[in-house]
């Protein structure tokens, strides 16, 4: 089989690039090592920027989003037993972000590239990049037992931080830059209502929570929790006890339980791997970084890092030019930089880090307390949380 782009992982980064990509004219095969229903069940992030939701647009799959999401010119901050309003229109002339889960995303991605007669490759086993280096790159990989080869002009590993893309590039020819976080989020999913129409992000002694939400009736919720603890030890109860601890009086008043539908511990961490170009192998989303949750911006930083590639190859396949491919890995690691930083602080700004002790307590509520008297200080918050731009 022969293609222009091979796009390793049916995630929204490869979804998103396949379509991209599309509407230039330029055909795409992606391979998925799981099955559709294995990709659909993952549960992830679904706070998106307006950046994002453009882009859904732009290829034709954001009619659902349209009609669904729950645009947020707001959010709080809730330290000290009160709750304190970030505008985000205000301080960034109209700006707002867009609750619209990213399984949803991926679900209508999914459906627009069906309808197109895309091609995607479903369970694609052992799947390995050759001669990514060269001027003819091919990928390998068994399909119901049987050898494939994929051959192509280059490729887009957009198979996440476990994929096989990273991991196919000499160790010396990339450099990693990390931080693990101490502690954990254990979420959990829940048809009931949020008790918010907005996000909160909770910071005190007992730790940070964060009330979410994916649609009026379905919300998602956090507590940050220790590494070592399991997921079997949190009964739903104990679970709604702890988050009612980490919320205002009035919140914790109005919080609606009910059974969880999903509930899983997810470490942090910050990670950057640099160059995002080797030869004809491009990485885009989590296969290149990743970052804590806290700020919503993994799907996001997927989606304009996908912006910038996809031009880079429009411009190498239509115009035969290859500046914008040998631009990539630079301008996309500026924006992400950004919003490595962004989040990194915010992390830091809302979590009980112990070591930090008495000393580093206050200096948490002393830049809170500064932060929400500044208008300035808001506003560069709300700059950072509706997407810098591309």
């Amino acid at each position: 089989m022969r293609t222009q782009v091979a796009i390793i992982g049916s995630g929204p980064a490869g979804l998103l690039l396949g379509q991209l990509l599309h509407l230039a004219g330029i055909d795409s095969v992606i391979l998925e090592r799981r099955d559709r229903a294995y990709v659909l069940a993952r549960i992830r992030a679904g706070v998106l920027e307006q950046g994002t939701v453009g882009l859904i647009d732009k290829v034709g799959a954001g009619a659902r989003l349209q009609a669904e999401g729950l645009k947020h010119d707001g959010f709080d901050l809730l330290f000290g037993g009160q709750r304190h309003r970030i505008a985000l229109d205000g301080a960034t002339g109209g700006g707002h972000v867009t609750v619209y889960g990213q399984t949803e995303v991926t679900r209508d991605l999914m459906d627009q590239r069906a309808a197109q007669n895309g091609r995607t490759v479903f369970e694609a086993k052992d799947v390995a990049l050759h001669d990514f280096d060269r001027a003819r790159p091919f990928v390998s990989y068994l399909e119901n037992g049987v050898s494939k080869r994929l051959d192509c002009d280059v490729i887009a590993g957009c198979d996440g931080y476990h994929g096989v893309s990273r991991a196919s590039v000499p160790e010396s020819a990339i450099t990693s830059f990390e931080r693990i976080y101490p502690f954990g989020w254990l979420g959990i999913l829940a048809d009931v209502p949020p008790v918010s129409h907005e996000l909160i992000y909770s910071g005190g002694e007992r730790g940070f929570a964060l009330c979410s939400m994916r649609s009026a009736t379905r919300s998602r919720y956090y507590v940050q929790c220790a590494l070592d603890q399991r997921v079997e030890d949190w009964s739903d109860e104990r679970f709604w006890d702890e988050l009612r601890r980490r919320l205002d009086p009035a919140s914790a008043e109005a919080l609606v339980t009910g059974p969880s539908i999903e509930k899983s511990i997810a470490p942090l961490r910050s990670f950057v791997a640099e160059p995002m170009r080797f030869g004809r192998l491009f990485l885009a989303g989590d296969a290149a970084h990743i970052v804590p949750p806290t700020g919503a911006k993994g799907l996001n930083l997927a989606a304009s890092d996908v912006h910038y590639l996809s031009q880079a190859l429009i411009e190498f396949f239509v115009e035969r030019s290859s500046a914008g491919i040998d631009a990539y890995s630079a301008k996309a690691l500026a924006r992400i930089w950004k919003a490595e930083r962004f989040s990194w602080w915010l992390t830091a700004l809302m979590h009980d880090f112990p070591e930090n002790g008495g000393f580093g307590q206050r200096m948490q509520r002393a830049e809170l307390d500064y932060l929400v008297s500044s208008d300035p200080a808001m506003a560069a918050l709300a700059e950072n949380y509706v997407g810098l731009p591309y």
